[in-house]
């Protein structure tokens, strides 16, 4: 039960916070970071009400799929590489770590040999980590606008997996940064652009995330206690 009482204390920070910040509850959708999860995990999550589901690598993500029978949403948060794209058309809702036109016009290649479209986030980079992924805050408008040429894909937002700072206050400029990037790149109005999503926030500052504009928050942890 220790699972239902982590899930349930999270999803009672976020409505308080929102309640706090003027926000809709609803508005904000816990993502359950499963990567290093047993399937087991996963199933008991979503017997306890979760719904979405983020993992990081192909292989384990279809995996788990087999196992597990749930109707949850699975959401790709890992870095991607091209060659793998073509296994998860069909088996995700979203893809949160899209960062180079390479990986883009690759995706909409699968996708649009099922006649679909895929939904993604644009990765952004954001502090000094050259160990972290994602695109330079001075290129994204291009990327943007060169992703936005491809026919099956839509752009729903932005995610940033900012520098983990101990004191949840000092990530709160970068949280700001990506939502007011996402502002600007909304004044745009590209076609096949939303700005609706923004994937920021994580175990120890998903409040600070929220309170910044936050839509979806990527919680592992919290939720399933330390890997082991």
């Amino acid at each position: 039960m220790e699972l239902q009482a982590n899930l349930d204390a999270i999803r009672q920070r976020i409505i308080a916070t929102c309640n706090d910040c003027g926000r809709e509850p609803a508005s904000v959708r816990l993502v359950a970071v499963s990567k290093l999860q047993p399937a087991a995990a996963v199933i008991e999550a979503a017997s306890a009400g979760q719904q979405v589901f983020g993992e990081n690598y192909v292989q384990e993500l279809l995996a788990k799929q087999e196992e597990v029978s749930a109707p949850v949403e699975w959401h790709f948060i890992g870095a991607l590489q091209s060659n793998k794209v073509k296994y998860l058309q069909g088996k995700v809702g979203l893809i949160h770590s899209v960062d180079r036109l390479s990986l883009a016009q690759e995706i909409s290649r699968q996708w649009g040999k099922a006649g679909e479209v895929a939904e993604i986030l644009i990765e952004v980079h954001l502090g000094d980590e050259t160990s972290k992924a994602g695109v330079a805050v001075a290129e994204v408008e291009t990327l943007v606008r060169q992703i936005a040429e491809l026919p099956n894909l839509r752009i729903r937002g932005l995610m940033a997996l900012p520098p983990y700072c101990e004191n949840p206050e000092e990530v709160r400029p970068y949280f700001r940064q990506l939502r007011q990037l996402a502002q600007q790149l909304a004044a745009l109005k590209l076609p096949g652009v939303s700005m609706d999503e923004l994937s920021m926030g994580m175990s120890h500052d998903f409040a600070v995330a929220i309170e910044e504009g936050a839509t979806l928050v990527r919680v592992g942890t919290a939720i399933f206690g330390a890997r082991s």
